[in-house]
């Protein structure tokens, strides 16, 4: 590390990691106006050399609404020796126009192999009170293992950035399975939150609830990046409907309708369910959720462009025609949604197994 330590526009000042504390403390005395808050210990982990100026303009924007003490950890395991470095400063923003309201942040760039630095002296760094929110970026790397598990209240990670999401949900869910107490938490289950909320509200409706065991057909248009979020969308609706695989879990491409793929299920009552998942390039994340039974069709779309959905209800001589919210885009927002949500996050466990079926079979 350079003997010279530096300031940092977006991070703060570099200081050397064993005076961390002491550093932190004449950080709060240099400002009588400005107060501690913290209510959760939220750590961001990527393996991205320049993720933490990222993610300190992401923290700036979570610490509005959560108050945290915010660590960011870079990992560089490519580099030749191994080295750590550390930045200290504070987001700020005013209450009722007068006090900042301000939450700390500890930034580290980790270099070298060595994981025993991440346990050792990051995690030595945590508001020892406080639960810790971890939101891990980019693949499910060989880092998150059992210890590291153990460690961590509740866990955020974006499938839609894995290579090979069977292997890591395996490791998931091996987690889960040790671990009652942990919450798991993928951006891309709360990338269909609103679809899911706005179809509950269709069913609402007396001529929906007659429909529910008549459906035959399913579709779900989707951005081609976000596979899971379709396929845990599907495992909701199968868990949540009761239906149940039709014998073996089949799996089908239609090369006539541009490489779309189908899934068979059966309800309840014996109806067979055609599900077809229809990937395309461009959009938000999920652009169509229709359900057909007989004559009435149930769907939820959402447009390019869109700030919100289209919620849809057709059948003989009634009509339903309504807006509703989207999720956020970016994920610090979705994100932030999890964190003002909080809960167990238990309806993600129920799904889970079906979705790793679907998951199976769709690889």
């Amino acid at each position: 590390m350079s003997e010279t330590l530096s300031v940092h526009p977006e991070l703060g000042r570099e200081v050397p990691v064993g005076t961390i504390d002491h550093e932190l403390k004449k950080l709060w005395g240099e400002d009588d106006a400005r107060t501690n808050a913290s209510l959760i210990n939220l750590a961001i982990y990527s393996e991205v050399p320049d993720s933490l100026e990222r993610n300190s303009k992401a923290v700036r924007e979570l610490t509005v609404e959560h108050a945290c003490r915010a660590i960011l950890i870079s990992m560089d395991f490519d580099a030749p020796e191994a080295s750590i470095r550390a930045w200290i400063t504070a987001h700020c923003h005013l209450h009722h126009g007068r006090k900042s309201v301000c939450c700390e942040q500890l930034a580290f760039a980790l270099s070298g192999r060595s994981t025993g630095r991440l346990h050792n002296t990051v995690f030595a760094h945590l508001a020892s009170d406080l639960p810790l929110t971890l939101w891990w970026q980019g693949e499910l790397s060989w880092v998150f293992d059992d210890r590291f598990a153990r460690g961590v209240d509740r866990f955020i990670f974006d499938s839609s950035e894995w290579s090979t999401p069977v292997a890591s949900f395996g490791k998931i869910h091996h987690a889960l399975e040790s671990r009652d107490a942990l919450v798991v938490q993928d951006l891309e289950w709360t990338r269909s939150f609103q679809i899911r909320v706005s179809t509950a509200a269709l069913f609402d409706d007396p001529v929906a609830q007659s429909v529910l065991g008549k459906i035959d057909t399913v579709t779900i248009r989707h951005h081609a990046k976000h596979r899971m979020a379709a396929l845990q969308l599907l495992a909701w609706l199968v868990t949540q409907a009761g239906w149940r695989e039709a014998s073996e879990l089949s799996l089908r491409d239609d090369r006539s309708a541009g490489g779309a793929r189908s899934f068979s299920f059966e309800s309840r009552g014996g109806q067979g369910i055609t599900v077809t998942l229809e990937a395309v390039d461009a959009g938000p994340p999920i652009q169509l959720f229709r359900l057909r039974g007989g004559e009435v069709t149930i769907e939820v779309i959402r447009c390019e462009g869109d700030n919100y959905l289209c919620r849809h209800l057709e059948a003989p001589g009634h009509h339903i025609e309504e807006p509703g919210p989207v999720d956020p885009e970016s994920c610090a927002g979705l994100v932030g949604e999890q964190l003002s949500r909080g809960g167990k996050n238990s309806l993600f466990r129920k799904i889970l197994p079906c979705f790793l079926r679907l998951l199976e079979a769709d690889s």
